[in-house]
């Protein structure tokens, strides 16, 4: 089963932000405004990652399921026509 190289790299970059986010907020203040943005960053980063490993087994289901829809429609409009 081959992968979407583009995700897996997405995958591993947003991954990589994310560790470096998150040993930079232990180093700053709790209360510090630096902390508060590496907080917000993180969870954008889990945010990116859930949306990115979505797009991904979506991409494997097609895969051992077949065509993609958006396939299929392309495929239907040539049918008909359009």
């Amino acid at each position: 089963m081959k992968f979407n190289s583009g995700l897996v790299e997405g995958i591993e970059r947003v991954l990589e932000l994310s560790v470096d986010a998150h040993v930079k907020r232990r180093e700053v203040a709790m209360d510090s405004p630096e902390f508060h943005n590496l907080t917000g960053a993180i969870a954008a980063y889990g945010k990116v990652l859930a949306m990115i490993t979505a797009l991904q087994q979506g991409e494997e289901f097609y895969e051992i399921v077949g065509q993609h829809p958006s396939e299929r429609i392309a495929g239907r409009s040539r049918v008909v026509g359009l």
